[in-house]
């Protein structure tokens, strides 16, 4: 393998997801293998922007593959959105004698990746880690499963009360701009309606679904909404239009917001994230750069960046079709 990188950068950025610190552990314990020096960058873009680095050897990423969040912390960083503060990460990187970054997020981090990759030629290789799974050039992004796993937990504690109470529960998701999550989760905890933004199901469907079910003779309903829906204004407005035309239905609403992003990382997620630490550093030694890693039909690939940032995911379309057919 060519190795003309001796030392390696690697940071968090944007909303953190479990499984991240499993990606870093692996990034560290991957360069320690081939002999690289491996820096951390605390508070992403804002570290770099600031010099907030700190060596990272084998033994410093001890006991953190099974903690949610990120030991390297993340942060917004209004100064890496300019010229001079890019400037500065870069100075910053060049005086540390640092060859090469590997930074882990979601889209807003892969923009910057690319954008500072373009600007000084410096080679960026990134990890998908986000909870919303809408990543193009992967089937699965870090955390992703995590995520669902903790809503579905959620979910069927609320349905023992919906169940006892003969409720109808709305519990929103995350997801502003996509559905997996809900659509995912829906499907699993055999949700009675699912409402994503890449669908306008009309709020007259949704009371229809519902008459339908309570004529079935189910006595309460779980309905999944992702943040991001077309509906109404939020869930509540959503709450409060079927209350109107269905009073015979006590209707409540449960918002799971950012228990979502933490807890342990599923099994799933720790070797996602450590089979993706180690392709990043070897792709790097390999010469490459402006790479995303991902996983297509269980294989550890590379997406040009600028694929990754404009793509978008898509839906499983499939999967909404079935949710229809089961939920009757």
């Amino acid at each position: 393998m060519k190795n003309q990188i001796q030392k390696i950068a690697v940071l968090t950025s944007g909303g953190d997801s479990p499984g991240m610190n499993a990606a870093i552990r692996a990034v560290v314990r991957a360069c320690c293998f081939y002999k690289v020096e491996c820096i951390g960058v605390f508070r992403g873009f804002q570290g770099l922007v600031e010099g907030d680095f700190e060596p990272l050897g084998a033994r410093d990423v001890n006991y953190i593959i099974n903690r949610g969040g990120t030991f390297l912390k993340s942060a917004r960083s209004d100064a890496f959105r300019t010229v001079e503060g890019r400037q500065s990460a870069y100075r910053n990187l060049v005086d540390a004698d640092i060859d090469a970054l590997i930074i882990i997020g979601g889209d807003g981090s892969f923009k910057g990746g690319m954008t500072f990759n373009q600007e000084f030629n410096f080679p960026v290789i990134t990890i998908p880690g986000t909870i919303d799974n809408d990543i193009n050039g992967t089937t699965h992004t870090i955390g992703f499963d995590t995520a669902l796993n903790t809503v579905m937990e959620a979910v069927d504690k609320i349905r023992d009360t919906a169940s006892s109470h003969k409720r109808l529960f709305f519990v929103e998701v995350m997801g502003r701009d996509a559905g997996h999550i809900a659509l995912n989760s829906g499907i699993g905890c055999g949700a009675e309606e699912i409402i994503i933004p890449e669908e306008n199901l009309g709020m007259e469907r949704l009371v229809e679904t519902l008459k339908k079910s309570k004529a079935s003779g189910k006595s309460s309903s779980i309905v999944i909404v992702a943040e991001g829906e077309k509906l109404g204004k939020n869930v509540f407005e959503l709450a409060d239009y079927v209350e109107k035309n269905l009073p015979e239905y006590d209707v409540r609403v449960s918002v799971l917001g950012h228990m979502q992003r933490g807890g342990a990382p599923s099994c799933f997620d720790r070797v996602l994230a450590s089979r993706f630490g180690v392709k990043a550093v070897e792709s790097l030694l390999e010469g490459k750069s402006n790479f995303m890693v991902g996983l297509i039909n269980d294989q550890v690939v590379l997406t040009p960046l600028d694929k990754a940032v404009k793509g978008n995911s898509g839906i499983d379309w499939d999967l909404l079709r079935i949710s229809d057919m089961i939920s009757i």
